[in-house]
């Protein structure tokens, strides 16, 4: 099969790899399409925790699409034809060599793992939410469920309810997500920021109470501290939660000028820094900082449903959040065009 590789030097190839094993708990799945994802150009720039140098080169891709194509002998939960999230390639030194996995999805074949065909608490942590898609589906826009679910079940973890007020940082595909799902909870205190209008302006349509241009040039008679200025003008005390959609430590500080006593930075992904030097003399007394960096899998998967009744009755819509396809063969152009930041929503890879 042909695979989608991040060299050692960060330089990419599609090259010819074999097919991947599975074993009789799994099943093999040809792929549809993978979503292009910040956390992909964290693992193009070596700067993804727990993924040292050394583990290059990788298959990357983690939000794929696929369908089952041949199955395990215990396998019970997927048959063939299955539409299915999450399909991975998981390292193999015997088939693969020292080619390592930044989970693989960007390859013509993957595997599921049935959550069922295991022993109670024998199945890999991906089978939780490694999930069967309906047939009268966009199989190629699907990939955004794997987003809207790991936005859910953050929520869910953070902890943010109806009332709370929040300030969302970044209105790619993520921060997008956050506001339409908050939204869709009954969350209507919500502030996007970005340095784009064409952006803002989505996320106002998805739910965002006020929104707040950072980029002060494009911004006619905008004020520096524009962002604490239009924060505090709604809410006095600040707002309850700041999220970092964005992944960049510099998120952090700005939050402490504009959170209420008690409020809470919650930083969503990988940042490209490991350390952080905070800047508190703007903050109140008491605050908090939470990381989600890799949503559990099971908590994903455990939004699945939900997503699933939002999407059929037309409150998701996959349009809102996509702006760009692209063919396999052109996996370098559209990574390039995701690093030069001209992919201004989500960039989907088709096959």
């Amino acid at each position: 099969m042909k695979a989608f590789i991040v060299n050692k030097d960060g330089s990419t190839e599609i090259r010819e790899i074999p097919t991947p094993g599975f074993s009789k708990q799994q099943a093999l799945v040809k792929t549809i399409a993978c979503g292009i994802c910040g956390t992909d150009i964290k693992l193009l720039h070596h700067q993804f925790k727990g993924v040292p140098k050394s583990t290059y080169p990788l298959i990357l891709g983690h939000e794929g699409v696929g369908e089952v194509i041949e199955i395990g002998a215990d396998v019970k939960s997927f048959k063939l034809g299955d539409k299915v999230l999450l399909p991975f390639v998981d390292p193999d030194p015997e088939l693969f060599g020292e080619l390592g996995s930044g989970w693989g999805a960007l390859s013509e074949y993957a595997v599921v793992s049935d959550l069922m065909a295991y022993p109670d608490g024998k199945a890999p942590d991906v089978a939780y939410a490694q999930t069967v898609l309906p047939d009268d589906f966009n199989h190629v826009d699907a990939v955004m469920i794997v987003t809207f679910r790991e936005v859910l079940s953050s929520i869910r973890y953070f902890g943010i309810k109806p009332g709370d007020s929040v300030a969302v940082y970044g209105c790619g595909p993520v921060g997008l997500s956050f506001i339409r799902i908050m939204n869709l909870l009954g969350v209507k205190n919500v502030i996007a920021i970005d340095r784009h209008d064409e952006k803002l302006t989505i996320a106002k349509k998805l739910g965002a109470e006020a929104v707040i241009n950072k980029n002060v040039s494009a911004v006619s008679n905008a004020r520096k501290d524009e962002v604490q200025h239009v924060v505090h003008e709604l809410y006095p005390k600040g707002v309850n939660y700041v999220i970092d959609a964005i992944g960049s430590p510099s998120v952090v500080n700005e939050a402490m000028g504009i959170l209420a006593d008690r409020g809470s930075v919650l930083c969503y992904g990988v940042p490209e820094k490991e350390k952080i030097t905070i800047d508190y003399s703007k903050a109140n007394y008491n605050w908090n900082i939470i990381f989600q960096q890799m949503p559990v899998k099971a908590e994903e998967g455990a939004a699945h449903d939900q997503v699933m009744k939002w999407i059929k009755s037309g409150k998701l819509v996959f349009k809102d959040f996509i702006s760009d396809y692209f063919p396999f063969e052109n996996s370098t152009e559209a990574y390039q065009k995701k690093l030069d930041k001209k992919i201004t929503g989500k960039g989907i890879i088709t096959f």
